[in-house]
């Protein structure tokens, strides 16, 4: 396993993390506790997860994958040994205090102390927002559009002082942001260096070989920042395996199950970038996958790659992508199926 830093902390985060978030829905939790023993056992110490967790959001799944978690620590008695990060939901689910405004102390407060009960855990490494309070463009969205008479939000100044609180408590270690924009990012940066509060370390935001939008606004900020990118769905939630090829829909896949609720893969730009990339794979002996995660892998602005699967074949697959190397040539021609057709599920 290769190890980056968190940002600019003293945490080394092995480059594939775990992702969790179909605990609880797809996977039991006999299926989640031997993905984490298998990870581990892989030289992976970090774990993603978050209190809306399983997905898709559901009231009767909320929490349930922090709740697996919890008990996997309780279990093995290896708390220590994990770096895991959680995060707090942001506005629009009722279920959730109310579906409202998310970042007031007294939510975030409950939010994070209820996490922290899910998870049998007295403190957790990375804290995050999952998504911004604000209207902002995320989760597929573009074309913003400012509405002067929007919702009241929690400014960046306060949400920080709030963190504060909770790492002087040594609930938390570290905080991060995800789902953000280059606007989100540079205010938080910039109000903590003013104002002598808590830094982010880390922005977890989408990004694959179909979604390359983080290196426009975000990658450079990253970079000079230290302040890395956790990426999550690398695999363009299982578009870049292959197996929705001529739009093919597997019984019991993701797409199957929740077709709905992944609207920004479904255009013919999506396949056709697809079979471009399949091509690829196929010219050099790698699987899609392996081609699709290595490219993340390889990127300097990312910290950490978020990997998921239902299955431990899928799971040992992706793990196995830290051992693939792209050569020059292989990024190239890569590089030249996103310049003919860039972006196409943002």
């Amino acid at each position: 396993m290769k190890f980056k830093k968190l940002g600019d902390t003293d945490l080394e985060v092995s480059l594939i993390c775990l992702g969790t978030m179909t605990w609880g829905e797809q996977n039991t939790q006999e299926e989640g506790f031997e993905q984490m023993e298998y990870a581990v056992e892989k030289g992976i110490n970090f774990f993603d997860t978050a209190e809306l967790y399983a997905i898709p959001p559901k009231e009767k799944t909320y929490g349930k994958t922090e709740e697996i978690i919890g008990n996997w620590f309780q279990a093995k008695k290896n708390r220590e040994k994990i770096i895991l990060a959680s995060k707090i939901a942001g506005p629009g689910l009722k279920w959730i205090r109310g579906g409202g405004e998310q970042f007031s102390e007294k939510n975030l407060e409950e939010a994070l102390n209820e996490s922290l009960r899910r998870l049998k855990t007295d403190y957790i490494d990375l804290y995050q927002l999952h998504w911004p309070e604000r209207k902002a463009n995320y989760f597929g969205g573009f074309g913003y559009v400012h509405n002067e008479n929007e919702k009241k939000w929690n400014n960046f100044s306060n949400i920080l002082k709030v963190l504060k609180k909770f790492i002087d408590q040594g609930k938390i270690r570290y905080i991060g942001i995800s789902n953000e924009t280059p606007w989100g990012f540079s205010k938080f940066l910039q109000i903590a260096q003013k104002e002598n509060l808590p830094k982010i370390v880390s922005v977890q935001n989408p990004y694959s070989l179909v979604n390359r939008t983080y290196e426009i606004g975000m990658s450079e900020i990253s970079i000079r920042e230290k302040t890395g990118l956790l990426a999550y769905s690398p695999l363009a939630v299982g578009y870049l395996t292959g197996k929705y090829r001529n739009k093919q829909i597997p019984k019991n896949s993701r797409l199957d199950l929740h077709y709905d609720n992944y609207h920004r893969y479904h255009n013919t730009r999506t396949y056709d970038a697809i079979d471009e990339y399949y091509k690829i794979s196929k010219k050099y002996k790698i699987s899609l996958a392996k081609l699709s995660l290595a490219f993340v892998n390889s990127r300097d602005f990312v910290t950490s790659n978020i990997i998921g699967a239902t299955k431990m074949e899928q799971l040992k697959e992706n793990i196995d992508s830290i051992n693939v190397s792209l050569d020059q040539q292989i990024i190239d021609e890569i590089n030249l199926v996103h310049q003919n057709n860039p972006n196409p599920s943002p």
